[in-house]
């Protein structure tokens, strides 16, 4: 089910440049593909930040 979802999700960065109005498109497409990956690397080095301070404390 998530494979299919992500299948469904998956956009051509490239083709939305090629057709971009201006700059300013490009750069909102770039920043909105990377925004996903930056979100998941932030929560998981405050997961990782709180299970290591829990841990110290015991």
């Amino acid at each position: 089910m998530g494979t299919l979802f992500t299948l469904l999700q998956q956009v051509n960065i490239e083709e939305k440049i090629k057709n971009a109005p201006n700059k300013g498109y490009e750069i909102g497409v770039f920043i909105g593909s990377m925004l996903p990956f930056v979100v998941l690397v932030v929560l998981a080095y405050v997961l990782y930040r709180y299970n290591k301070k829990k841990i110290n404390k015991e």
